[in-house]
């Protein structure tokens, strides 16, 4: 029992080293924390709601997953090759593509929440 509980502990230990490897390594990673930090700050500041709050929360964790991912699937490609390969690249721009869906959706979800909380301050 003691080993399981070990092996759960080193396991959340490895997940915030990936974590804090891929912020120092990738700059859109930063891009993408720095506009978690300000999407929070903006959703406290205009005191959404509950279910807002809740949609959020589930975006910024959906597209820093989705980078996370992009940047374990890139990291793993270029272990693998460091010449052109038509292959290593049609897995790196599908990767760079779900980041891109991923952003974009949370950005026009993000847009349709906000909107009309910020209606109330300009009417």
């Amino acid at each position: 029992m003691v080993n399981l509980s070990k092996r759960r502990i080193l396991s959340f230990r490895y997940a915030f080293e990936g974590i804090a490897a891929a912020l120092i390594e990738e700059p859109n990673l930063k891009f993408h924390f720095l506009a978690a930090t300000l999407v929070i700050l903006l959703s406290t500041v205009l005191n959404i709601s509950k279910t807002d709050w809740m949609i959020i929360i589930f975006l910024i964790g959906f597209v820093i997953s989705v980078e996370l991912t992009n940047t374990a699937i890139e990291a793993i490609v270029d272990t693998f090759t460091d010449k052109e390969h038509r292959g290593a690249k049609l897995a790196k721009d599908i990767a760079a593509g779900a980041v891109l869906t991923a952003a974009v959706t949370s950005a026009i979800l993000g847009i349709l929440i906000f909107l009309p909380y910020i209606r109330q301050f300009i009417i």
